[in-house]
């Protein structure tokens, strides 16, 4: 009994102290855009510095015309990219276009 509770508690204990990096849907930039590419046919469609806490960091978008699918990273400098959101239904917003003459 006790080694069978022992056992538990060491599998337990190592996932819990699992690197974050790995443990939130996170790998290596290339292991993830490759699957986005490939899967998904989602290319790069924005990105940006975040700035904060989180300096160094770079956010990117991902999105299919085909697909409507998008997916959110936060990418890491040293190359490792977190998925931080996903969806479906994705569309590009198109500003408001008031004609010359009509007073906005």
């Amino acid at each position: 009994m006790f080694k069978r509770l022992f056992a538990v508690a060491l599998v337990f204990g190592m996932a819990s102290i699992a690197p974050p990096a790995f443990a939130n849907g996170c790998a290596l930039r290339k292991v993830i855009t490759d699957r986005l590419s490939e899967k998904y046919n989602e290319a790069l469609s924005s990105a940006g510095l975040q700035t904060g806490h989180q300096t160094g960091t770079m956010l990117e978008i991902w999105t299919s015309n085909e697909t409507g699918t998008f997916t959110v990273l936060v990418t890491h400098p040293t190359g490792v990219s977190c998925v931080v959101a996903t969806g479906e239904d994705y569309f590009n917003a198109v500003p408001a276009v008031v004609p010359p003459g009509i007073p906005g």
